[in-house]
């Protein structure tokens, strides 16, 4: 039997994501096991609300050396108060109401502390700024994003301009970076530094209007 053993790199992004999440303060550290195998992270344990698996979330993308995450961390509500559904529910249909940033086509349901969000809209961070209107109501254990974009016709150079758009920003060397669009789907190829710039290449990517289905296959390469 094959034992997998850490690297002696495993080994420090182990330390440094201890590191990053002690400095977290919306995350207890005290909860969160982690675990480092050849870049990729694994999170596991409790965290009392669904604000706080997304902190652990955005805290990896703090660190450097990091290739991948997988946050298996479960929501625990620690908090007395209880909240049904329907409480949910009644507040995600006025916070998405209210969000001059989201379309009425927007809709949620809630069973069993999961906000399902489904309907179409134009562009993607219309589809983020729902997502982020209901996760951080009190009662919610995850969000299930079902919302789809809009199709439009695709122009001949949709590729190019994701290109140009990727050259201009100053977070990302563009030079390691390959776009195709196939129908509306944007496929991002080659390697970034960092989990941020893989993100952010994607941010990027789904600016254009061809654009409603993105395959980031970016790979991260820290060294």
């Amino acid at each position: 039997m094959i034992i997998a053993t850490r690297t002696r790199s495993d080994n420090k992004i182990h330390s440094l994501v201890l590191a990053e999440l002690e400095w977290t303060p919306e995350v207890d550290a005290s909860q969160v096991q982690v675990e480092v195998e050849a870049g990729i992270v694994t999170l596991s344990g409790e965290v009392g609300d669904y604000f706080e698996y997304l902190a652990a979330s955005r805290a990896m993308r703090r660190v450097h050396g990091i290739a991948a995450v997988f946050n298996r961390l479960t929501v625990i509500p620690r908090s007395a108060r209880w909240v049904t559904d329907a409480d949910i529910g009644r507040v995600a249909e006025r916070v998405l109401t209210w969000s001059a940033n989201i379309p009425g086509s927007v809709r949620s349901t809630v069973e069993a502390g999961c906000v399902t969000l489904t309907g179409q809209v134009d562009w993607h961070f219309q589809r983020e700024a729902a997502e982020r209107a209901v996760e951080n109501i009190r009662g919610v254990h995850t969000v299930r994003n079902e919302i789809t974009l809009i199709p439009r016709p695709v122009a001949e150079d949709a590729a190019e301009q994701i290109r140009s758009a990727l050259f201009r920003n100053p977070q990302l060397d563009a030079g390691h970076i390959g776009v195709s669009v196939l129908g509306n789907t944007a496929v991002l190829t080659g390697y970034v530094k960092s989990l941020v710039q893989k993100t952010q290449a994607g941010a990027v990517a789904w600016s254009s209007p061809d654009v409603t289905t993105l395959d980031n296959r970016l790979n991260v390469r820290p060294y």
